[in-house]
């Protein structure tokens, strides 16, 4: 398995609980209640009116715009890359969604 605390690290204890789901009520209320934890994302967003979208079988929607990146950079540098850089503005949840969907689709326990 992938653990996603690459850059928001915490402890074992607190980890443990959030895949456990031990750590679901307040996980819930810091994310506003449809999310399992506040540092989950969506691959898949349903669009708003005027957003552009396609059809899926989650229904109507467009993809989240941390693919957008992850896409392209695999695309040009491959399964791995050697260095990532960006805003300190990006750190959570871009970096972390990047790495989160880049190592799942590759395989791969470390991205960067």
């Amino acid at each position: 398995g992938h653990e996603y605390r690459k850059l928001e690290p915490m402890p074992d204890a607190m980890w443990e609980a959030l895949k456990s789901g031990a750590a679901d009520g307040q996980a819930e209320d810091a994310a506003g209640g449809d999310k399992k934890s506040a540092m989950d994302f969506a691959l898949w967003k349903k669009s708003k009116e005027g957003e552009p979208a396609w059809e899926s079988p989650w229904g109507l929607g467009r993809p989240g715009w941390h693919i957008e990146c992850s896409a392209m950079a695999g695309d040009v540098l491959g399964d791995n890359i050697d260095i990532h850089a960006g805003g300190e503005d990006l750190k959570f949840p871009h970096h972390d969604n990047e790495l989160a969907q880049s190592e799942a689709f590759c395989g791969c326990k470390q991205w960067v």
